[in-house]
């Protein structure tokens, strides 16, 4: 069986990540896509639910899965807590699902430093003005929290030179085709095709 991918999105909150993945999955069903689901000590906000969007667990549970080294990654982003379990990943990769991890760029090299053949994508928002429009449209945070974000919009977005890919969400159908052909790109890849069509190849080697 041809392993999945792994691919990593990162993007400063309000840029539109979630929104793009979400909607990638519903249109590439036939690439076998999954949103892996973080572990959060955050608080529920509305709509969500636990196992499908995060599983909210308290300080207590996440230090214990720490110790336990069940996290592929795990970082502390405006006071809470968020890791990726290791062999919720490994196992889905092995099962030749491609896995989509939404996390920050602290997560992001951790994840590249362990797992080399990840891909990395960044998706920047058209402006400083836009971007807080839309934190404030989706209405999740506070007005303190909000401020907050932005004042670490520079922080975050420097390291864009780290990934990949870079994807500018201005037009969101736009985004999403840009997102579409990447995981397209990735699949065509001499490493993944030499897996996925090693009886062909070989057959075709043959004097």
């Amino acid at each position: 069986m041809t392993p999945g991918i792994l691919f990593i999105v990162s993007a400063p909150s309000g840029a539109g990540k979630s929104s793009l993945i979400k909607a990638l999955c519903k249109t590439q069903a036939l690439c076998n896509i999954q949103i892996s689901v973080s572990h959060t000590t955050r608080k529920k906000r509305p709509g969500e639910s636990h196992g499908e969007h995060y599983y909210f667990v308290n300080s207590k549970q996440f230090h214990n899965m720490i110790h336990q080294k069940e996290f592929l990654e795990y970082a502390k982003v405006f006071g809470n807590y968020y890791g990726t379990s290791r062999q919720a990943i490994i196992n889905r990769l092995q099962q030749g699902i491609n896995i989509f991890l939404d996390i920050d760029w602290q997560g992001a090299k951790k994840i590249r430093r362990i797992m080399p053949t990840s891909r990395s994508i960044f998706i920047l928002p058209p402006s400083k003005d836009e971007l807080k429009r839309r934190l404030y449209k989706r209405d999740q945070d506070s007005t303190t929290v909000i401020k907050q974000r932005m004042s670490q919009v520079i922080a975050e977005i420097k390291h864009y030179t780290e990934y990949h890919y870079l994807i500018i969400n201005e037009n969101f159908d736009r985004a999403l085709i840009d997102l579409q052909a990447i995981i397209h790109s990735e699949r065509l890849s001499v490493q993944h095709q030499e897996i996925h069509h090693s009886s062909l190849i070989r057959k075709l080697l043959e004097r």
